[in-house]
Parts: structure tokens; C-alpha cells; sequence
């Protein structure tokens, strides 16, 4: 599986986006505001943890910004301490979901959080242990291989200019 994504727990999701932009000139950044996850457990109880999150590309990986916005517990809170920025994860894409799920519980890893982004499963597996961060599956979907599209090509497309930096998204 190719990692398409690194992603960074921040306080603040807009000085996480300068702090980016500023030291390593990646832009623009796509925002999701207090996104709607159904069907979300936290290690195997029901959940309704909020975040948003900023995404932006990178030659072929994603650079993904999330602040949680409420005081649940939570993958982000399992690894980040509030008021931090911190490395939580990174991503890939399987063929198959339910065999990446497997391969990880044969390891012996558990997922911390699961749930579903319209009608694409999501999982977070608690590998912080032995790798120091989680480990990100997402549900191959027509909807995610858009946005992920939008994304690229907000990248592709941008000139640099600080005032387009921030998109915000539905």
C-alpha cells in the first residue's frame, strides 16, 4: 500500500495552515469544518467526537491538518495532548478495506476509532506503540477519489498567493 497522506493534530487548524504555508510553501489548504462522521465508535463505544480538518497537496502526498473541536475522547486525544501539535497518522488506500482491517488485526493492532464519511468507511488502527503514530484506512470510494482529485488540483493550479491559501469547503 502507497502512503498517501501524513497527518499533524494542531490547537489551531488556521495557524497550522500558516505555520505550513510560511516554512515549506504548501498550499492551498481544503477546510472541512465540524465534519459529519456516522456510525463513529472510539475504541468499540459509540462516539460523536468533532473536528475539522485542512488538507493540501504535496508532490504525491497529502499534508492533513485536524483540530478536534470538543473535549471527546478520541483518536487525536489518544496520541495528542490537547494544546499540541503532533504527528497522528498516516494513510493509505487498500484494495481492500476489510483485508487491511484484518492484516492489522492479525498484528495484533486494534483500531482506535472507525466510522463512516458519507459512504466511505474510515479506520483509525492504534499502531502509536510500535510505529509512534496511527495508521489510517480509508474505503476506496468514487466521492473520496474526487475530493482527493479537488485537492490536487487546487495544488496544481495555485499560485502561491497567501490570500487563497484557506478554502473553505460546504
Amino acid at each position: 500500500m502507497k502512503i498517501i497522506q501524513h497527518a499533524w493534530v494542531v490547537p489551531n487548524l488556521e495557524a497550522g495552515i500558516r505555520h505550513w504555508h510560511k516554512t515549506k510553501g504548501i498550499g492551498p489548504f481544503l477546510i472541512n469544518r465540524d465534519i459529519k462522521v456516522r456510525d463513529q465508535f472510539h475504541r468499540g463505544r459509540p462516539s460523536t467526537t468533532r473536528f475539522s480538518t485542512a488538507v493540501a497537496q504535496h508532490g504525491d502526498v497529502q499534508i492533513e491538518l485536524v483540530e478536534q473541536i470538543d473535549d471527546s475522547a478520541s483518536a487525536f486525544r489518544d496520541t495528542v495532548t490537547p494544546g499540541t501539535t503532533h504527528h497522528h497518522h498516516i494513510a493509505f488506500i487498500p484494495d481492500d478495506y476489510d483485508a487491511a482491517l484484518a492484516h492489522y488485526a492479525a498484528l495484533g493492532f486494534t483500531p482506535a476509532t472507525t466510522g463512516r464519511f458519507a459512504d466511505m468507511r474510515f479506520a483509525y488502527i492504534d499502531t502509536s506503540a510500535a510505529m509512534g503514530h496511527m495508521v489510517e484506512i480509508v474505503e476506496d470510494r468514487p466521492n473520496l477519489r474526487a475530493f482527493f482529485a479537488a485537492i490536487k488540483k487546487a495544488a496544481d493550479r495555485w499560485d502561491g498567493n497567501p490570500e487563497t491559501l484557506m478554502r473553505e469547503l460546504g
